[in-house]
């Protein structure tokens, strides 16, 4: 079949700025709700990513991967902990590119790896390709290696990384090649070796890491992966050697590292902690700092947004009310639970990953109850987030919330943590609490479109936070605590900052000098932006990357 997403495409002329042709390979793409494809701030980045891009008339498309069951459906058992279920996707506003190539897995020459588009006109994005194994002709292992975003199953794992990498080199070769192959994460290694085979330059090759975490940079046997077909072709031992670290392991961050010309971090500290978490890996590319963002267009209220612009006060906080009875809806409707709009309402939703700490305010319980029950200063609290969901320790963590805060009126746990219900927090919140472990979150960006929304974080000072903070000013900062410490040790510090904030600074402000509380909200949404929106973003990747 034809279509014109079978050769490079753009509604648009590229503007001259962004005229290089780019292929952005993510294994996650948060676009919009009816998209559910995403697990959490890999995808939600690399969506307004695409969102800007496109605003900005760049030449660049996404490469992605069409999940059948996207991550998981987060629903309640019957005692309202949480429940993981995998419910099969449609998409029916993809559109077949016509575009179809064959790769060689483990001891199957040939694969098939179809690309749908993402056209342009369905959410403002640039064309993105996403592919699937679940195509006719293909056996059933095969068909269901594009079932699971980040599957548990190992061997399915490493498929992924060479249907998104080689696959999708193949689909961009397909559309009449790139000049430059831009790698999103580890994920999509495979293209670069098979790139490089192809005699694709070290100068056409960019690479951004994300995280500090170990879970984000994958590190496997090399002779298992050289079995697997993760190289494009099969190795011989001394271009393994060539390779390999820690004893005969690839790391697909080190690789990605020694493969392209420019790489980045993800936020200025995070590029200090990268430098030194990869100084000892030799050939490996500089990394410069970008710092990640989001799209002001889709996550920042119009209203709220118009408000903030001519400082109406009265506007705003009509406008805020009105968003925090729309989330307060969603807590009635799944909780029973009745919220108040002209009670501070504090929100903690993210991933739920051990070091981001959801239950850091539980540290202590007679500290919490206290502020859970202050007549004075009354407070409402909500947890939201998606624990891997073969993640138990987290899990644990989900559920032991969910029982908690059961028979506590103004403290509850939401489940269906995506875009949508993200946004209704960011836009319903007064308080946006961000408790990573310092030196592990490499940006984290849902403070920025909670600031957006006139959310004030309170955070302790990691990822982008240094980069914003005017402490007091456009948010609250917990003093830094040393992160060598035990984690015990760091957790009861940190809770401690927490309770002297909440208690001494923010409560009282909030509720004896609502004219100081509104100056703080209004100078974290002026602050935020431009600096921390996606086009500034999209922008500094071109000059400074490509």
């Amino acid at each position: 079949m034809s279509s014109k997403y079978n050769k490079w495409y753009h509604p648009y002329k590229p503007a001259k700025e962004f005229n290089k042709k780019v292929a952005y390979f993510s294994m996650e793409f948060g676009i919009d709700q009816a998209l559910n494809i995403y697990s959490g701030g890999l995808g939600f980045l690399a969506g307004s990513h695409m969102r800007s891009a496109f605003e900005l008339k760049q030449n660049q498309i996404g490469i992605g991967m069409l999940w059948k069951y996207g991550y998981y459906d987060q629903n309640r058992n019957d005692d309202q902990t949480l429940k993981v279920d995998f419910i099969e996707k449609h998409f029916d506003f993809l559109e077949d590119s016509g575009l179809e190539v064959e790769i060689k897995l483990h001891d199957n020459p040939s694969v098939k790896v179809r690309a749908m588009v993402l056209k342009p006109e369905i959410f403002g994005t640039v064309p993105i390709y996403l592919l699937t194994t679940d195509v006719e002709g293909n056996d059933h292992l095969s068909r269901t290696i594009t079932n699971h975003l980040y599957d548990s199953n190992e061997v399915t794992r490493v498929s992924q990384s060479i249907v998104l990498g080689i696959g999708g080199a193949k689909i961009v070769e397909a559309l009449g090649g790139a000049d430059v192959y831009h790698l999103n994460e580890g994920h999509a290694l495979p293209a670069f070796y098979y790139l490089r085979d192809k005699g694709v330059k070290k100068n056409q090759m960019a690479f951004t890491t994300h995280t500090p975490e170990k879970a984000g940079n994958e590190e496997r046997e090399a002779r298992h992966l050289n079995r697997c077909g993760f190289f494009g072709r099969n190795f011989s031992n001394e271009e393994l050697e060539k390779e390999v670290v820690n004893g005969g392991m690839i790391n697909y961050t080190v690789s990605a590292l020694r493969m392209a010309k420019k790489s980045n971090a993800v936020s200025k500290l995070h590029a200090k902690v990268s430098q030194n978490m990869w100084k000892d890996f030799k050939g490996t590319s500089k990394i410069i700092p970008i710092t990640n963002a989001q799209n002001q267009k889709f996550w920042q209220d119009a209203k709220i947004k118009k408000a903030s612009e001519t400082k109406n006060v009265k506007t705003y906080a009509k406008r805020k009310t009105e968003l925090k009875n729309e989330l307060f809806a969603e807590v009635f409707n799944q909780t029973g639970k009745q919220f108040d709009p002209n009670v501070l309402t504090i929100v903690w939703a993210r991933r739920f990953a051990a070091y981001k700490r959801a239950d850091l305010l539980l540290f202590d319980a007679d500290c919490f109850e206290r502020l859970i029950s202050n007549k004075d200063f009354p407070v409402q609290i909500i947890w939201a987030g998606k624990p891997y969901p073969f993640d138990y320790g987290a899990i644990d963590t989900f559920n032991f919330l969910v029982d908690y805060s059961k028979p506590r009126p103004n403290i509850t746990v939401l489940t269906g943590y995506e875009i949508e219900l993200s946004k209704k927090l960011k836009e319903g919140s007064d308080i946006w609490l961000n408790t990573p472990r310092i030196t592990r979150e490499a940006s984290g960006t849902s403070g920025m479109t909670a600031a957006m929304n006139g959310s004030v974080n309170v955070s302790t000072n990691d990822g982008w936070i240094p980069e914003f903070a005017k402490n007091g000013e456009n948010c609250f900062v917990f003093p830094e605590v040393d992160y060598k410490l035990p984690a015990w040790d760091q957790d009861k510090l940190d809770s401690e900052s927490l309770y002297n904030i909440l208690e001494n600074e923010i409560l009282p402000t909030y509720y004896n000098t609502p004219k100081k509380w509104q100056e703080i909200v209004f100078k974290g949404i002026e602050d935020v932006l431009p600096e921390f929106g996606s086009k500034r973003m999209a922008t500094q990747y071109y000059k400074e990357l490509y």
